[in-house]
């Protein structure tokens, strides 16, 4: 490696990068396909989804800070369960870091085709052989910027962010002002569509929308004061994009012209226009606003492509680290550009585009991954404590035994709403790893007498096992065969949560490696 990472990153580009992460092609695209699902219950699906990001958020505000490296996520996962599930997790955080960049480019181009036809095939949504091609060169330049360095990077990160912050917020008021109908919230009856309520949460963009909030933890390698400033930019970020979010679903729902309802929300659809807020401004008469849209189109959802492209690069840097890719994953530039990480986090990124060449495809298999790979914060959380009751803690979550193991289920739950084929194609990917890693072991460690730690992991067997089982046998809207009613599936989740949890926390690894892992840390010139 010649050179490593620079603490050059303060708390407004910490907060900005998590700001960045959240305010996206989410607020362009999650309030339509939200109230295509639940009609006007989608609101309390978008506060549905924030309290299970607040959960999430308070753990990782907690244990983020203790790991102050590039790709913060994969050491977590590390620490606690041994290099086999460390390994597990780096690749799961691979595939989730690297597919957000390519969906933002997505939003970018679906958008564009309303002025520049010819990048989507029809109505279909899905790109075409020149929005392949378009995309690809987009995406290629979000990751050249992260040779600019960091520093210079933070600072796009903050100016971006208060246009990304204005847009929005403009536009909910405007269209409120010109449009107002709140009679639109009573096109349906509350108990019609509840279960939709849920399902919106992991299917609509709206859990997706959220997940930029550990932006700021990934970033924690180069931040100047990792302690102080990490947990108040995750908290931060996550009340400020709930309040956003919230108020543009709202501000949807009753400025929608009533003539747009006669079928109902489930076929609501604007032909020929993508983009809801674009297009009922238009609808309005509001030629202005609706070129804002479009310009913020560009700029919204082009600055969250580059906040996870410059987190994928770390992403790959954590995994050399943590032995799951080659070591020169790991190698950096004297000015702190972690260049091989970006190359390679820039061709796979290029791949998600011909498997998921939408943006609804590409968001149900991002939310699945990542409450999955989230999920693992609570319980480090929980045997941190145990383990290392003195251990130096510059954010002390109050309430830890009650708030993490809520944080696992609500976790669980939004892994459950993703519905059976996402699970399916999740699991299936985690299961060709282990199969992977095990070959290995086989031929290599074995030899070197390096064990393989098969016992720390053997509760995500019946985890994830139990998910998956569970989806088959659940409800039909999750794609399920409609065995188990929609709320008793849901108590099965939570129950087989609990249990996966407390037996996670029996089988990890022996106390003094964790008090060793933090001592190399520490050794290495990490402060927290």
């Amino acid at each position: 490696m010649a050179g490593k990472l620079k603490r050059e990153v303060g708390f407004s580009g910490l907060i900005f990068a998590s700001l960045g992460g959240i305010i996206g092609s989410g607020w362009l695209f999650g309030p339509l396909a939200a109230a295509q699902v639940a009609g006007p219950l989608s609101i309390y699906s978008w506060l549905i989804g924030a309290i299970t990001i607040l959960f999430l958020g308070l753990t990782y505000a907690e244990v983020g800070p203790l790991f102050p490296k590039a790709g913060a996520a994969t050491h977590i996962a590390n620490v606690v369960h041994g290099n086999l599930l460390g390994k597990i997790w780096a690749w799961l955080l691979f595939m989730f870091y690297i597919a957000i960049a390519p969906v933002e480019v997505v939003a970018v181009l679906t958008y564009a085709n309303n002025y520049i036809p010819g990048l989507l095939v029809g109505d279909t949504g899905l790109l075409s052989g020149p929005g392949l091609i378009s995309s690809v060169v987009l995406l290629g330049f979000m990751f050249l910027l992260n040779f600019l360095g960091i520093r210079r990077i933070a600072n796009i990160f903050t100016g971006l962010g208060w246009w990304k912050l204005a847009v929005p917020v403009l536009t909910m008021i405007v269209l409120v002002v010109f449009s107002y109908h709140p009679e639109n919230l009573h096109v349906l009856h509350w108990h019609e569509n509840v279960h939709g309520m849920f399902v919106a949460v992991a299917s609509s963009g709206i859990v997706f929308s959220y997940l930029g909030f550990r932006q700021a933890i990934e970033l924690g390698g180069e931040s100047r004061e990792p302690g102080k400033h990490i947990p108040l930019a995750v908290i931060g970020a996550i009340v400020i994009g709930a309040i956003i979010y919230v108020g543009l679903q709202w501000a949807f729902l009753v400025s929608l012209p009533p003539s747009q309802l006669t079928q109902g929300w489930t076929k609501l659809s604007f032909s020929g226009v993508f983009g809801p807020f674009a297009a009922i401004a238009s609808l309005l008469g509001i030629g202005w606003l609706a070129v804002l849209i479009y310009a913020d189109a560009l700029i919204s959802p082009g600055g969250t492509a580059l906040v996870y492209a410059t987190s994928a690069a770390r992403a790959v840097v954590a995994n050399g680290e943590v032995g799951a890719g080659p070591s020169f994953f790991t190698r950096i530039t004297e000015g702190g550009v972690p260049w091989v990480g970006i190359i390679v986090a820039y061709v796979i990124g290029c791949i998600y585009f011909l498997p998921f060449p939408s943006w609804q495809k590409l968001v149900g298999f991002i939310t699945t991954i990542s409450v999955i790979t989230y999920g693992i914060g609570p319980i480090v959380l929980l045997q941190l404590r145990r383990s290392m009751p003195d251990l130096e803690r510059p954010f002390r979550l109050w309430g830890s035994q009650i708030i993490a193991p809520i944080a696992f289920i609500l976790s669980s739950l939004v892994a459950y709403w993703g519905g059976f084929k996402a699970l399916t194609y999740i699991f299936g990917t985690l299961f060709a790893i282990l199969i992977i890693y095990g070959i290995v072991y086989r031929i290599r460690g074995s030899r070197a007498g390096t064990p393989l730690g098969f016992k720390h992991i053997t509760w995500i067997f019946p985890y994830f096992l139990g998910l998956w089982v569970l989806s088959w046998f659940g409800p039909k809207v999750l794609g399920g065969q409609g065995v188990i009613p929609f709320y008793w599936s849901m108590v099965a989740v939570a129950v087989l949560a609990l249990i996966s949890m407390v037996w996670a926390l029996k089988v990890t690894v022996p106390d003094s490696q964790i008090s060793e892992y933090f001592s190399v840390m520490n050794k290495e010139g990490v402060e927290l």
